[in-house]
């Protein structure tokens, strides 16, 4: 599987009520867990004092990632996106030997 930085910005539309946001966010956190769980994301975090997450995310290639690992996220039609496709650097600490 290939590595990915995913940079996601969410913007709930104006109008919606709080409930459907309640809702989504509970359902987001259920599917993220099930993204984990079978290997599609390895690392979430959240910058200090802003509203938008960065990620390595997992996957046989970009179509994949959009399609069958990001696309199934209930909060995606509110999302931006930002990909961008990673590889091994020869200097990376944490590369195996």
């Amino acid at each position: 599987m290939n590595e990915y930085l995913v940079e996601i910005t969410t913007t709930v539309p104006e109008g919606t009520t709080p409930e459907e946001v309640d809702r989504r966010r509970a359902a987001e956190a259920v599917r993220a867990r099930e993204l984990a769980a079978s290997g599609h994301l390895a690392r979430l975090w959240r910058p200090v004092g802003e509203l938008r997450s960065i990620g390595i995310w997992l996957a046989a290639d970009e179509d994949e990632l959009h399609d069958e690992v990001l696309g199934t996220l209930p909060l995606r039609p509110w999302m931006t996106v930002t990909v961008t496709a990673l590889e091994p650097h020869p200097n990376d600490p944490g590369r195996p030997s």
